[in-house]
């Protein structure tokens, strides 16, 4: 049989393209903003991860630019061998000391931090237990294990505790969940997950990739917001959200971290971040120490936009993040609505099975702290007109 078979068959993103209604890989010709250039139009940008308003900030884009100057576009290896520059060392020891943790190590994406983390720590005759929630990459990491993953319902701690029952006494077992869930929003049970950690002996990574800057003291992510920063093993995150650049860490004990930084395949066998990457993620973060205010303007925005929702009786998912999810529970439904709303200047990201369970489609809006009323009235406005027009539509209709 060809393997290009496959390739062949007509596929559902062959459907929606002829239908009109494909909703990705828009153009952007401006840079990530509250208000951007869609296309050659301007668009209201309620789908980004620019949670603190910092990919354009000056002092950001002087950072990358005098770090291109001076060390060159890459480093032209891994961290193992010729990769590593001051600038990598300066991020790790000025990480650690914000999120109160003896080390940390950066690795090239947050996407490889999972899989680097996570296929290191877990070995053949352990177990990795994830909430289903959980981000790809996280499943990705457990794939690339030698351990046996087990998953429990979405922050069902119950079930849990079945899982952690399940395991052979004999056996490490590595408990790994989102801190802040990238798709609802919502934010763990980690006080219930560390608990039961302890009881079976297990160890807690938490994923904070939508943490760090939105939720904790000063944005110091998911366990500085339960007061549990001593008792989660592991913190993983991104620098490609909150901290305006490309890139993860994991930070943890100095044991911990050079045991990963020796055994992972992920980590040796990839060049290291770029000299532009270190340096706009650690002016971000210097920018984060010094206006920890952009936090709490952050929570005040998304608060408001999902007032303004509720009011227009708009559907959505509630949490206490910028990440405000909106039903629209069928996938044409969705692919629908994405057109309409873009059509009005507004863009949000659509998300459908198997992102979310089957009838539980979203479209997936989030917000920056540099957000205005103003641009929130008029997107809730016009989102709840859409919501509206496609909330009775059939799939013939299109």
């Amino acid at each position: 049989m060809d393997i290009f078979n496959k390739i062949a068959k007509t596929q559902i993103y062959d459907v929606v393209k002829e239908k009109g209604i494909y909703p990705y890989f828009h153009k952007l010709l401006s840079g990530q903003d509250i208000v951007v250039n869609m296309e050659g139009k301007r668009t209201i940008m309620l789908g980004s991860n620019n949670y603190l308003a910092l990919t354009n900030h000056p002092k950001v884009i002087k950072a990358g630019v005098e770090a291109l100057e001076k060390y060159g576009s890459g480093c032209s290896g891994s961290r193992f061998l010729n990769g590593t520059l001051d600038l990598h060392v300066k991020l790790e020891n000025d990480l650690a000391e914000f999120l109160n943790k003896e080390k940390v190590m950066t690795f090239s994406t947050g996407f490889q931090s999972n899989l680097g983390i996570i296929s290191a720590i877990v070995g053949r005759n352990d177990y990795v237990i994830c909430d289903k929630e959980n981000h790809a990459s996280i499943y990705d990491g457990c794939k690339l294990s030698y351990g046996k993953m087990l998953r429990y319902n979405h922050s069902d701690m119950a079930d849990l505790e079945i899982k952690l029952q399940s395991v052979p006494k004999e056996c490490g077992i590595l408990i790994v969940t989102d801190g802040v869930f990238s798709m609802g929003g919502d934010i763990c049970k980690l006080p219930e997950i560390v608990s039961l950690a302890k009881k079976y002996g297990a160890r807690v990574m938490v994923d904070d990739a939508h943490g760090l800057g939105v939720i904790g003291k000063g944005g110091r992510g998911t366990a500085s917001y339960y007061g549990l920063e001593d008792e989660v093993d592991i913190y993983m995150g991104t620098f490609s959200k909150s901290l305006a650049s490309l890139g993860g860490y994991m930070a943890a004990d100095e044991k911990v971290v050079e045991f990963v930084k020796h055994t992972s395949r992920p980590y040796i066998f990839s060049a290291s971040m770029t000299p532009a990457n270190v340096c706009c993620a650690n002016t971000a973060l210097d920018i984060l120490k010094q206006e920890p205010e952009r936090v709490e303007r952050l929570r005040e925005i998304s608060a408001y936009m999902r007032t303004k929702l509720k009011e227009k009786g708009v559907d959505i998912i509630d949490s206490e993040t910028p990440i405000i999810p909106i039903y629209t529970y069928q996938d044409f439904k969705t692919f629908v609505a994405c057109k309409l709303l873009l059509e009005r200047g507004v863009y949000v990201n659509p998300v459908i099975s198997p992102a979310t369970p089957v009838g539980k489609s979203l479209l997936r809006t989030s917000y920056t702290a540099n957000h205005t009323k103003e641009l929130m009235d008029e997107a809730s406005t016009k989102i709840k007109e859409v919501i509206d027009i496609v909330k009775d539509m059939k799939e013939e209709d299109i």
